[in-house]
């Protein structure tokens, strides 16, 4: 190697030097080959994890826009154009009230409902049967949320106060949103409620039945503990059999507790209780008289065991089932001196004390009678006549 001056980069020894034509001088150099691909990268294996992780951001993308349309189909507006009842059957399951709804065009798809819906319910969490009023265009969550609420659509099964109970059957019969049967064997006489019942769709004739006799039983027996201690009846089965006689006397709120008070009396001194609608609950039962039947004065003098123109005391059962009123009536009734009454021709009854007035009042309503065209044989209200 040789060097030039002090200070001289050094210069690389080299041969001879060879010019070259003008012609090879332009003659562009060869480009250098690039470095072999190792055979660890040309491997089979590193090829099949490239494509895996290929598909796995293909698969992650295409789950995110499905669960993306999914929800997105699952909390849009809803097919329905109209408001639109919808039942869900006792025992439905989920898949069942999916196919349902969408059957029924309530929603677009029932496989989204079913499997988001599946999603929102907790442990336990159900859709509860009933009928549901499904608002128009009603998303599927709405849906969802209106059936896990159990608000369902609720009917009303009324029971007016002084009906038999042969008399409610033949109402449960007859109405035509209540399910199975009704009961074969009829409930003792007094023991139903009258009030009214809501029911959602789906529910048994047998299931109000049940209803209706706890809630009897329960205000019976509330309205017993506070009753007056110096009642002349000593039985909770005794006071539902006053109750029932004076529920079919007088619809009258404020007569109730007076009516008793003249049946207390009456007790207490051994008379009989000369009540009409005893005569009928003995000829006709729980059936109850025809409308075109009336009650003749001869009625007055037929033995039946409810007849209270001819047994004394109270008659073997209640003869209606008594309400609230005629309960509490009876547990606590007016302090009078009164042992008769009779209609007065407003609607109310007029009570006495003393034997002459009270055939005074029956006098003034005999008249009314007459005035009106009633036949004297047909007992319109019989009044009691006499003290025995």
């Amino acid at each position: 190697m040789q060097f030039g001056r002090t200070g001289d980069a050094p210069r690389p020894a080299s041969g001879p030097i060879i010019p070259k034509s003008p012609t090879e001088a332009l003659r562009p150099e060869r480009v250098p080959q690039p470095p072999r691909r190792s055979r660890k990268a040309r491997s089979q294996l590193v090829i099949f994890l490239n494509f895996l992780m290929t598909l796995a951001v293909a698969v992650c993308v295409v789950a995110v826009a499905g669960f993306y349309y999914v929800m997105s189909a699952y909390q849009e507006r809803g097919p329905l154009p109209t408001n639109a009842h919808f039942v869900v059957q006792n025992g439905a399951g989920l898949a069942a009230i999916a196919n349902s709804l969408e059957r029924n065009g309530l929603v677009s798809d029932a496989r989204i409902f079913r499997y988001v819906t599946a999603t929102y319910l907790r442990d336990g969490e159900t859709l509860k049967a009933g009928e549901y009023e499904i608002k128009a265009n009603a998303s599927m969550k709405e849906i969802m949320e209106l059936l896990k609420s159990g608000k369902s659509i609720l009917y009303a099964f009324s029971v007016p106060e002084g009906l038999t109970v042969k008399q409610v059957f033949q109402r449960l019969a007859n109405d035509e949103i209540l399910e199975g049967e009704v009961p074969e064997d009829l409930p003792a006489e007094g023991s139903l409620r009258p009030d009214t019942y809501k029911f959602s769709r789906g529910t048994t004739r047998g299931e109000i039945v049940q209803q209706m006799l706890a809630a009897q039983q329960r205000l019976v027996d509330d309205i017993w503990e506070r009753r007056d201690p110096d009642l002349p009846i000593k039985t909770k089965e005794e006071f539902v059999i006053l109750a029932s006689i004076v529920e079919k006397e007088t619809g009258k709120d404020d007569e109730r507790a007076h009516v008793a008070s003249v049946f207390m009396n009456r007790l207490s001194k051994g008379m009989r209780l000369q009540s009409d609608p005893t005569i009928v609950y003995g000829l006709f039962g729980g059936d109850g008289k025809p409308s075109d039947r009336p009650i003749y004065q001869s009625d007055l003098k037929k033995e039946t065991p409810y007849n209270t123109y001819v047994i004394k005391g109270l008659p073997p059962g209640p003869i209606a089932n008594p309400g609230k009123a005629a309960l509490e009536a009876v547990a606590q009734p007016w302090k009078t001196e009164d042992l008769y009454f009779v209609a007065d021709g407003t609607g109310g009854h007029a009570f006495a004390a003393t034997l002459d007035e009270h055939n005074a009042n029956v006098r003034r309503w005999r008249k009314i009678e007459a005035e009106r065209g009633v036949d004297p044989d047909v007992v319109v209200e019989a009044g009691s006549e006499d003290a025995n």
